[in-house]
């Protein structure tokens, strides 16, 4: 965190920061393990103008002090996300999945209801930057399977019980057509089709179009994920300048996912809601190092189209249904 009693840590022109963002519209966020933020900073982030604080969480309490490695984390982000409830502040869970925590995700929707938190981000391993070689916590398709239906169906409780309001999945753009999946092997028709619908009209991962990053130091990212790759400097140029440069190459493919992408994709029924999550790890941008990550899960059964109708026929009917 970045407070400490009131003190920053990391850097002294927070403050400074907050208040220009303020000024000019920016809605202000913080993700933070929650264990330094005490009243007084609490509000000292709310008259800042922060909107939301993330509050990272792995598991139940001695779960999450030996995964953390520090006795008594859990009890301090606990006290965390009271001090920002009672400063004004929306403040949710975070939830990174790997092999380590996944038996805790269940425990992670009982400590929302139990904290009176009502929204809950799980996000899926992606092995860049400092998970770079964490290969050993990526979970099997199978696993991953697993984790959604404990997802869907905890939220499935929790909202019919008024205790949840959100729940994201971060990551991997599968877990969409899984969701529909499921719908239609529950023969949730209506829902189906209004879930369908929704995740069409936000077409897929953006990616390159619709999100990216700056980091402290100017580098901008396609997104915040993706830190090995950068591609400029906004105290070199400006951001106009780096996002709409169409001779940007990796750009141009990652604004083009149509047609550059994973070929499994390229033959999926579903890639219209998904467009996969194709990006490198390494620092080349060959042909050869672009790669799903994280990996698609999906069965083959499940990715191929029902008829013989060609793609682009499947997808002129899938836009005459959302013009419906």
């Amino acid at each position: 965190m970045l407070f400490s009693g009131g003190e920053p840590l990391l850097r002294d022109d927070l403050s400074e920061l907050l208040a220009e963002a303020r000024r000019l519209g920016l809605r202000t966020v913080i993700s933070s393990n929650g264990t330094l933020i005490d009243l007084k900073t609490a509000g000292k982030l709310a008259g800042a103008g922060v909107s939301y604080i993330g509050i990272s969480i792995d598991g139940g309490e001695e779960f999450h002090d030996n995964f953390r490695q520090a006795k008594g984390c859990f009890i301090a982000a606990l006290a965390g996300i009271e001090n920002c409830k009672k400063a004004g502040i929306r403040t949710g869970l975070r939830f990174t999945i790997t092999k380590a925590n996944a038996g805790q995700v269940a425990a992670a929707f009982d400590i929302a209801a139990l904290a009176g938190v009502r929204r809950i981000c799980f996000y899926h391993l992606i092995r860049t930057g400092r998970a770079k070689g964490l290969d050993e916590q990526v979970l099997s398709p199978e696993q991953t399977r697993d984790i959604l239906d404990v997802i869907i169906e905890k939220t499935d409780d929790l909202a019919g019980k008024g205790l949840i309001d959100e729940v994201l999945t971060v990551g991997n753009h599968a877990d969409g057509p899984y969701l529909l999946l499921r719908m239609q092997k529950e023969k949730k028709q209506a829902r189906f089709r209004q879930a369908r619908k929704l995740l069409l009209a936000r077409g897929g991962n953006k990616v390159g179009e619709k999100i990216g990053c700056i980091g402290w130091d100017g580098s901008t990212h396609p997104d915040q994920f993706w830190r090995n790759y950068t591609l400029g400097n906004i105290k070199e140029k400006t951001f106009k300048q780096i996002w709409e440069d169409s001779t940007e190459p990796v750009m141009s493919r990652l604004r083009d996912k149509t047609h550059f992408a994973d070929k499994r994709c390229l033959k999926c029924r579903w890639f219209d809601l998904c467009k996969g999550n194709y990006r490198f790890l390494g620092g080349q941008s060959g042909d050869e190092f672009w790669l799903n990550e994280p990996a698609c899960y999906l069965a083959e059964e499940e990715i191929k189209y029902d008829n013989l109708n060609p793609k682009s026929e499947a997808r002129n009917n899938i836009k005459s249904q959302m013009s419906e």
